[in-house]
């Protein structure tokens, strides 16, 4: 048995019929040149009459809210969808699909996790093979984003040569010496309280240093979130928009600036999104404070939750973006900072302290509008490699998380070899139009590279 963490517990306890707790990932290949017809049906059929039990982490139940255990009951078919599209489907179409499959709830009395093999959707240009999309979808608590992107990368292949016959859920055999370890513990409850102890010293001399640094303008609080359209209850409805963007750009502005890669992801977003809230006329004379996960995983285990989340202010209120650029890069550093000097236990009970009523407010939903943070960005590191299954490419990826009641909105990032691919999820009736910041996100990026090219003309001069 393996157990439960309080960040997977968390995501456990948050979970409500308007508020699912999985991530997701839209996968779209390209099918092979010299594909039959039934390419897509021959995958699906080898998965379906498979008799290989499934791997780690998606052979695990759940139990009694404590524990994993393995599932000796394992159905595939409960598991696994195969669709059809009607012809010819659009990515529009897809996008739509995505959206109604990532508002249902997943069942708790299996392993917590879906496949969907999606067949019919337009190429990519004319003269381009047909292709067919994956989406597959894992509550939290079973796995954090680079957990997530760590399966995917060892269950697909880097040749387009291989074949594999093993389902997708199955394939992690190949990888046995790389599964975590799962122990059985004999007092899993003391076990649990002795761990907690071991932290309250360390992470209460942090808390009252975080006590003085009320006065630092790159520290963020846990109230200083303003109120925004962005902050109310959600519905069960849900829209998901994607798009792909060159990573070589952010790259350049970040060079440019000297500034990290992640620090130019998150002024692209902090333009569009001000870009979105003024044309509503809802933006806020106060800077949007995004929620950024940060990897605690220094190992390469594929399982669990190992983040933690810096508040981050985005500087929505500053119309210059550099200016807003520059109030990110010292804010996430303020927050970097601080986690460097804690374990990972300590910074997950640390910012169980520190964000206590944030929890609890999403938990109950009492003040929906007034929340620590206004919206999650998440930057998820994926493949330098091109990926393939069974001679199929995989052309583009796109991540889907999680909207609360209280933060009706998402952007999620994965890099894919020299692309980064955003994947936005929002409540679609308390939002409205939310896939037009994919466009904003464009704008925005124009805005950085003339800023970069006018400033480096200024320096030649």
């Amino acid at each position: 048995m393996r157990l439960l963490t309080i960040s997977d517990l968390l995501f456990l306890l948050l979970e409500k019929r308007k508020q699912p707790m999985h991530v997701g990932g839209l996968f779209l290949f390209e099918l092979p040149k010299d594909a039959d017809e039934d390419f897509v049906l021959t995958l699906v059929q080898q998965m379906q009459s498979s008799t290989v039990p499934p791997a780690f982490p998606f052979n695990q139940v759940l139990h009694n809210l404590a524990y994993w255990k393995e599932d000796k009951a394992f159905d595939a078919e409960h598991h696994l969808h195969h669709i059809s599209l009607p012809k010819p489907a659009r990515v529009r179409e897809l996008l739509a699909y995505i959206s109604k499959e990532h508002s249902r709830l997943l069942d708790r009395s299996s392993p917590l996790w879906e496949c969907h093999i999606i067949e019919g959707i337009e190429p990519e240009a004319e003269g381009r093979p047909k292709r067919f999309a994956l989406y597959f979808k894992i509550h939290h608590s079973m796995v954090d984003g680079v957990a997530a992107m760590r399966i995917i990368q060892k269950t697909l292949l880097q040749s387009p040569n291989e074949t594999i016959t093993l389902p997708l859920w199955s394939l992690m055999m190949r990888h046995r010496h790389q599964v975590d370890k799962v122990i059985a513990i004999q007092n899993p409850i003391r076990q649990i309280i002795k761990d907690q102890l071991n932290t309250a010293k360390p992470v209460g001399m942090e808390l009252l240093k975080a006590l003085g640094q009320q006065k630092n303008p790159h520290f963020v609080t846990t109230t200083q979130a303003p109120a925004s359209i962005l902050n109310q209850r959600i519905s069960s409805s849900r829209r998901f928009s994607a798009q792909s963007f060159a990573i070589k750009r952010f790259k350049d502005i970040a060079s440019n600036l000297q500034m990290t890669i992640n620090d130019v992801v998150l002024a692209v977003c902090s333009g569009a999104l001000r870009s979105y809230l003024l044309a509503l006329d809802e933006l806020p004379s106060e800077p949007l404070i995004g929620w950024v996960p940060y990897s605690m995983r220094k190992d390469d285990s594929n399982s669990g939750n190992q983040i933690a989340f810096i508040l981050c202010n985005l500087g929505t209120h500053l119309e210059s973006p550099l200016a807003r650029l520059k109030a990110i890069h010292h804010s996430m550093n303020e927050g970097k900072t601080r986690f460097k000097r804690m374990t990972q236990l300590q910074v997950i009970n640390y910012s169980l302290v520190a964000y206590s009523w944030e929890f609890t407010n999403l938990i109950t939903n009492v003040y929906p509008k007034k929340q620590a943070f206004n919206l999650i960005i998440s930057n998820v590191p994926g493949s330098e490699k091109p990926l393939y299954w069974n001679g199929a490419e995989l052309r583009a990826l796109y991540p889907a998380s999680i909207v609360f009641s209280g933060q009706a909105l998402n952007i999620t990032l994965a890099s894919y070899l020299d692309r980064i691919e955003f994947g936005i999820l929002a409540c679609s009736k308390t939002l409205p139009k939310t896939q037009n910041i994919l466009g904003l996100l464009e704008d925005e990026l124009q805005h950085l590279e003339k800023m970069c090219h006018e400033r480096t003309l200024g320096i030649r001069q």
